[in-house]
């Protein structure tokens, strides 16, 4: 386990309820120390508008905005990545 990561900006993941993808990134970020916002895109029209958005127009989660930086589908791994290199963990 991971001591848990300052970030200068927020890291938000955007999921739907049922999702496994998503299930798997949420653990994965939580064990790696990543503190992460939650959107429910059945619950948020405005989170759902983003993903479509930077996802061709499908509802493709997980999906996750670090910034100006949208990352469809990604691992744990790729957040933590991201966001080092975008400035977002300190």
């Amino acid at each position: 386990m991971y001591e848990q990561l300052a970030t200068a900006s927020p890291i938000v993941m955007y999921w739907r309820q049922g999702c496994g993808f998503c299930s798997a990134l949420d653990r994965g970020l939580r064990q790696l120390g990543v503190p992460f916002e939650k959107i429910n895109i059945w619950d948020e029209p405005e989170g759902a508008a983003f993903v479509r958005s930077v996802a061709r127009g499908n509802e493709v989660v997980p999906t996750v905005r670090i910034g100006d930086v949208a990352l469809v589908n990604p691992s744990a791994h790729d957040v933590l990545e991201a966001a080092r290199r975008h400035g977002a963990m300190q």
